[in-house]
């Protein structure tokens, strides 16, 4: 049986409630709200549970991420380009402290407020940066978002943008999370030309972790069919593409080369490669490029490292 689901307002004009008519501090208020709905059964994963914030221009009450947004759109509204980094670095780190607060800045309209203000950074780096930050962190778990005007603009990003590395970092995490999950999406975004466009960003900046890091998982989830809304997915025709038409296997095996005493981007790439493997040929392709190798190496510095670990775990007990 699906668990049931409130409103955020719903849930506030319950705390609220508590706070006025049962004289409960708003701390107590809100565990007892809380307690309510799941005692009921109610699934809260997509409520903000904290007490509202009395604004400083009126009397109504609105949480951080609607007050970080609406100060946002005040500023794109006057074109105040010099006040909307730092708008949208706090709207974004109230984005990221969970899927409620994502999810109810979506409601009200976040995602074009974020796009314009992205748009008319363009010429600002380090304040666009800030506004693809923010970007990334409202369609985590929401890529239902991104519409077509936001798909070319990433890809425009990453276009006009290709030496600037933190940049392309927080673009392709944009994209990356915007296809997990959302088959549409990968394939619009394939259609326009975003693997060249990931593979050359792990060319471009092949010293900056970071970026291989988010080139890497972007490239495996292209490959994925993880989305139950639709009955068959292109990851099989994508892994072909990385490989036949992108330079895939080769681009990955030199990048993991780079990065050999740094285990989070090896598992990054690796977990790619896997994926990439799709057929006889480029199996052998990747034992030609010396991928297989480089993974037996890397297996035998790993038990080495654990056996080393262990060792020294048990000489401390004896100690």
């Amino acid at each position: 049986m699906a668990s049931r689901r409130i409103t955020q307002e719903t849930f506030d004009s319950v705390v609220q409630e508590n706070i006025t008519e049962f004289e409960m501090d708003p701390e107590e208020a809100l565990s007892e709200a809380i307690q309510q709905f799941e005692s009921q059964g109610v699934d809260l994963i997509n409520v903000v549970k904290a007490v509202q914030n009395t604004t400083a221009e009126a009397s109504d009450q609105k949480h951080n991420v609607l007050q970080a947004l609406d100060e946002l759109q005040k500023a794109l509204d006057l074109l105040a380009l010099d006040e909307m980094g730092d708008h949208l670095t706090n709207f974004s780190e109230q984005c990221s402290l969970d899927f409620a607060h994502r999810h109810l800045a979506a409601e009200k309209s976040a995602y074009p407020t974020v796009l314009s203000s992205c748009k008319q950074l363009m010429s600002d780096t380090p304040s666009l940066l800030k506004g693809v930050q923010a970007l990334a962190a409202l369609l985590d778990g929401q890529p239902d978002l991104l519409d077509s005007d936001g798909q070319q603009f990433l890809l425009e990003i990453l276009k006009q943008h290709r030496d600037h590395a933190a940049l392309n970092t927080g673009t392709i995490r944009a994209i990356r999370r915007s296809c997990l999950k959302h088959e549409q999406n990968r394939q619009d975004l394939v259609q326009l030309g975003v693997l060249p466009l990931l593979t050359g960003a792990i060319v471009n900046h092949g010293a900056q972790a970071d970026v291989v890091r988010e080139a890497g998982k972007a490239l495996r989830i292209m490959t994925y069919d993880d989305d139950i809304r639709v009955p068959f997915g292109r990851a099989h025709d994508h892994a072909k593409l990385i490989v036949m038409q992108n330079d895939g296997l080769r681009i990955i095996i030199e990048a993991a080369k780079a990065f050999t005493d740094n285990t989070s981007v090896l598992s990054e790439l690796c977990s790619t490669l896997s994926r990439l493997a799709v057929r006889n040929e480029f199996c052998q392709d990747i034992v030609d490029l010396g991928g297989l190798n480089f993974m037996i190496a890397l297996l035998a510095d790993c038990i080495e490292y654990r056996v080393q670990n262990r060792s020294f775990h048990f000489s401390r007990e004896k100690i």
